[in-house]
C-alpha cells in the first residue's frame, strides 16, 4: 500500500511563507508525477502544482510564489509557498502517480491571516 502523509500546515500572516512536506511510504515502482492540490469548502479541488519527468507547472493563482522540490533520499517532496495571501487559505494536500491513477493525501489546513 502506498501512503502519502503531508505536514507543515498552520497559520501564517499575509506575506509570509510556509513549506509543506509530503512523505511517501510503501512499495512503489517509481513516481512518474507528483503535485499539490488545495480545496476550500464549497469549491472544487484545485491542482496548484504538478511535475512530471520534464517540467513543472503551476496554477496561475500561485505561479511565481509556490515551488516544488524533492528529496529522494527521504522519499519526500515539498511545496514552498511564499508571499501568502488570505485567498490562499485552504486545505492543502499532495498527490503522486506511479504509472496508474493519482494517489491523494488527506490534506492539511493552511490559514493566512490579514
Amino acid at each position: 500500500q502506498v501512503e502519502l502523509v503531508e505536514s507543515g500546515g498552520g497559520l501564517v500572516h499575509a506575506g509570509g511563507s510556509l513549506r509543506l512536506s509530503c512523505a511517501v511510504s510503501g512499495t512503489i515502482s517509481g513516481i512518474t508525477s507528483l503535485g499539490w492540490y488545495r480545496r476550500v469548502p464549497g469549491k472544487e479541488r484545485e491542482v496548484i502544482a504538478f511535475s512530471d519527468s520534464r517540467t513543472t507547472m503551476y496554477a496561475d493563482s500561485v505561479k511565481g510564489r509556490s515551488f516544488i522540490s524533492r528529496d529522494n533520499a527521504k522519499n519526500t517532496f515539498y511545496l514552498q509557498m511564499n508571499d501568502l495571501k488570505p485567498d490562499d487559505t485552504a486545505v492543502y494536500g499532495c498527490m503522486i502517480s506511479t504509472g496508474g491513477p493519482l494517489i491523494w493525501s488527506q490534506g492539511t489546513q493552511v490559514t493566512v491571516s490579514s
